[in-house]
């Protein structure tokens, strides 16, 4: 009774359904059901064709999330347009795309690319960028490394990380990995005279700045002696510095601007807010030995709008700075306490951007103490300024004849080293 009941419900419950000839077996026979009647029919079995499943019955293919990538990289081959009667029509990319997107997706396995043509390079940067490759914690350093490597300067040969002291916390070891840079801004920063950024400054890798950028970084004497060492002592280093910023740093006293008579080449300098006691013998002392004139007014260099990032990397950097700025969202479930905090009056901290001011009490104090050379053509001129004479001119000439022979006289000055400066010159 309980199989004829069960098998009449099912009949009842599926009979809108094409299930075709139902057969039981029981006491060792087989039966047939007879669906119109109800009974059962001992009857031979015989075989005619019948549909598995019915018309409405339809097949979706599904495939395992752990073979998104797999499926992507499929219909990644082919190229869906449209023509100009609506008709759908794909065709299939090329060896060279294909491959491309291949090793981009894999780029932090590449062993070297040391020798390969550049063109092909900048394809494959800009490939893996899109794919934000170097955005990974891990295996992002490890491409860019491979890049920057190979291509040095043609990878990034400006860096403007002026307020983004988050991006520099996070990404330090990929910012120091890139090389042959020209210019470096790293305004308001506070960074100190300890950080690993400014010790890296000293390394070959950058010695090829010409503009360092460090205004409002909290250094004193002891970070400018550590920053100048291998200059003074090694003649390595920041050699080829032509424009320097320290202004907005009132712990750079007197002692300070001595170490940075060390850079021979330099044609621009800004130490507008420091804190020096004697600023007449500075300016003095700044003029007569590496031939820097004190300007009246603000100087082109000093303006901040020249400093840009440029290079395959610019992309890389803003998707860096991207990152950092998700991260700093407050979550969800922190809103509502943060408005509990303002609607009962109570303050709570919350960390903003530090904005770097362009003028300083420090740098009101002190006034204007912005450096040039006046007989380098490549220097930016003050805003305002008359055209030289021909009498002017050969004055500098002259003066510039005695600077070198005081400079060859003076060789032997500066040979003599301190103690200190042989601690510091065994710690590289």
């Amino acid at each position: 009774q309980s199989w004829s009941r069960g098998m009449s419900y099912c009949l009842h419950s599926e009979s809108h359904l094409d299930t075709g000839p139902i057969y039981v077996r029981e006491n060792g026979k087989l039966h047939l059901v007879n669906q119109g009647a109800g009974g059962i029919r001992n009857v031979t079995p015989k075989a005619r064709p019948f549909s598995l499943f019915s018309r409405s019955f339809s097949v979706e293919l599904c495939m395992n999330r752990e073979d998104d990538r797999a499926r992507r990289q499929r219909t990644d081959h082919f190229i869906f347009t449209y023509t100009k009667e609506g008709n759908l029509r794909y065709s299939a990319k090329s060896l060279f795309s294909l491959v491309l997107g291949y090793i981009s997706d894999n780029v932090d396995h590449i062993d070297s690319l040391i020798g390969f043509p550049e063109q092909i390079a900048e394809k494959l940067f800009s490939a893996a960028e899109a794919r934000q490759k170097f955005t990974e914690p891990v295996t992002g350093l490890r491409a860019l490394q491979k890049f920057t490597e190979a291509y040095g300067s043609l990878v990034l040969c400006s860096l403007c990380l002026r307020n983004r002291y988050l991006v520099i916390s996070e990404k330090l070891e990929e910012i120091k990995s890139f090389r042959e840079l020209t210019c470096l801004d790293l305004s308001c920063c506070k960074l100190g005279d300890d950080h690993e950024l400014l010790e890296h400054l000293t390394k070959e890798a950058l010695s090829s700045v010409k503009r360092l950028l460090l205004k409002d970084n909290s250094l004193s004497d002891a970070g400018l002696r550590r920053m100048t060492a291998p200059v003074r002592v090694l003649k390595k280093g920041l050699e080829n510095l032509l424009v320097l910023d320290l202004s907005c740093n009132p712990k750079i006293t007197d002692v300070g601007i001595g170490y940075l008579l060390s850079f021979k080449k330099l044609n621009c300098l800004d130490i507008s807010g420091t804190g020096l006691k004697d600023v007449d013998a500075v300016i003095k002392r700044l003029q007569t030995q590496i031939g820097l004139v004190h300007s009246k007014v603000p100087l082109k260099e000093f303006d901040h709008s020249n400093c840009k990032t440029e290079g395959w990397a610019e992309q890389t950097v803003l998707q860096w700075e991207q990152a950092v700025m998700e991260a700093m969202k407050p979550q969800d479930n922190l809103r509502s306490r943060v408005a509990a905090f303002h609607f009962y009056g109570k303050t709570h901290s919350i960390e903003e951007v530090v904005k770097c001011t362009l003028v300083e009490p420090e740098t009101k104090a002190s006034g204007n103490l912005q450096f040039y050379k006046e007989n380098v053509q490549n220097c930016h001129l003050p805003l305002k300024k008359e055209v030289a004479g021909s009498h002017e001119l050969k004055n500098n000439k002259k003066r510039a004849l005695a600077e070198q022979e005081r400079e060859r006289t003076s060789k032997q000055k500066h040979l003599c080293l301190t103690v200190e400066d042989w601690d510091l010159l065994n710690t590289y």
